[in-house]
């Protein structure tokens, strides 16, 4: 399953579901579930943890409205990954990477849409 890493505090504000748009500076043309790892930077526990798996259903500029939901503000270059459907996770070691990568489930990993 693809997966993002995310720094801290921001990977676990996403997996408790109060952060819906996660921002970078680049876009992609990917939509569907995303594994929400926690990098080991800073390190703020807990990291280097697979937490949560979220629907990302898009990929646009950010604009001014989507701060609060994005809990950062605008930047130039900024774009907004809406993200929906958390389903949290039993954490499971994960090393991150960087950009969009594959990572394998342990088996019985609830809320995983296996369709």
């Amino acid at each position: 399953m693809k997966a993002l890493s995310i720094q801290q505090p921001w990977a676990s504000l996403i997996a408790s579901g109060r952060k819906t748009i996660e921002t970078r500076k680049w876009k992609t043309d990917y939509r569907g579930d995303l594994v929400i790892v926690s990098s080991k930077r800073p390190k703020i526990e807990p990291a280097g943890c697979a937490l949560a798996i979220v629907r990302l259903v898009n990929c646009r500029p950010m604009t001014r409205e989507d701060e609060a939901a994005a809990c950062c503000s605008l930047y130039p270059g900024a774009y907004a990954w809406e993200l929906e459907s958390v389903r949290t996770i039993a954490p499971f070691p994960v090393k991150g990477r960087l950009g969009l990568y594959e990572v394998a489930l342990p088996e019985g990993v609830p809320g995983v849409d296996c369709s």
